[in-house]
């Protein structure tokens, strides 16, 4: 059976922007989109800001996405719950389930909405969360280039691949960054790190990245790839790196990172469960 792309919207700007990308994304690997509204059980929420009835949301939407798309496959879901748990079980089996940070019901001065932290956390599939443009700008996630979070020591194979995927699928280079920290020993000297010693500690870890990616480069061949090593937390430096980036890929075991990441992202950050 084929597997979808599904992309879980509501009546927000943000919403719709993470549709956007998901239908491109839909579109570019021949896959079909689906699009999903969760209402609330007892018809709580938000004031409505479009023209229709909740329940229509996800036909609208996909309206909206066939006319700016032409070629793409979609169909609308309207369902009645609790958003992250029936965003879950409908995710079951996707290819990708596709977010916006927040929805219509979420604070402004939240970053990343209740319905995207839930399922950061428990979605067992891929999912990509999708930052809002900012005001005058275009769809976000639009620069070249995949970076992928990687950790040389206990790669997660899933995030990997799909961050290879992405790469090839868009004929662009894939940035592998590796983070690291000083050694435990290394706090407990009485005086400061020595630069060789710093630089000893470094090489080990660039070779430890080069090795961990060798299989990788030689099952994709035709995808550049740039090996980065940094002494920063995760989440920094992937931050850092999504302002050169369309898409960032990570790992995710408990969700703390991808979490501490994605207020600060400047492109669509995927979150692989591992």
């Amino acid at each position: 059976m084929e597997r979808a792309i599904i992309t879980g919207v509501d009546r927000s700007a943000r919403s719709r922007a993470a549709a956007d990308w998901a239908a491109r994304e839909a579109l570019s690997r021949g896959l079909p989109l689906r699009v999903v509204h969760v209402s609330p059980p007892d018809g709580a929420g938000p004031a409505e800001r479009w023209p229709y009835r909740p329940e229509t949301v996800a036909d609208h939407v996909v309206a909206e996405l066939t006319g700016r798309h032409p070629g793409l496959r979609a169909e609308g879901l309207n369902l009645t719950g609790a958003p992250a748990a029936a965003l879950r079980t409908t995710a079951e089996d996707a290819e990708l389930l596709v977010l916006g940070l927040r929805g219509e019901g979420d604070h402004p001065r939240i970053p990343v909405g209740s319905t995207a932290s839930a399922l950061v956390r428990a979605c067992r599939r891929p999912m990509v969360l999708v930052p809002g443009a900012p005001a005058g700008e275009g769809p976000p996630g639009r620069a070249d280039g995949v970076t992928l979070g990687f950790d040389a020591r206990g790669p997660a194979s899933g995030a990997v691949g799909l961050a290879f995927e992405a790469a090839r699928l868009r004929g662009v280079r894939l940035h592998a960054v590796h983070t690291w920290a000083l050694p435990a020993q290394a706090a407990k000297r009485p005086f400061p790190v020595l630069e060789e010693d710093r630089a000893s500690w470094e090489d080990d870890e660039v070779q430890s990245l080069s090795d961990a990616l060798r299989p990788w480069r030689g099952k994709y061949p035709d995808v550049d790839v740039l090996e980065d090593v940094v002494l920063l937390a995760p989440e920094v430096a992937l931050a850092h790196a999504s302002g050169n980036s369309g898409l960032v890929v990570i790992g995710r075991h408990s969700g703390d990172t991808a979490l501490a990441l994605l207020p600060h992202a400047l492109c669509p950050v995927a979150v692989v469960p591992v």
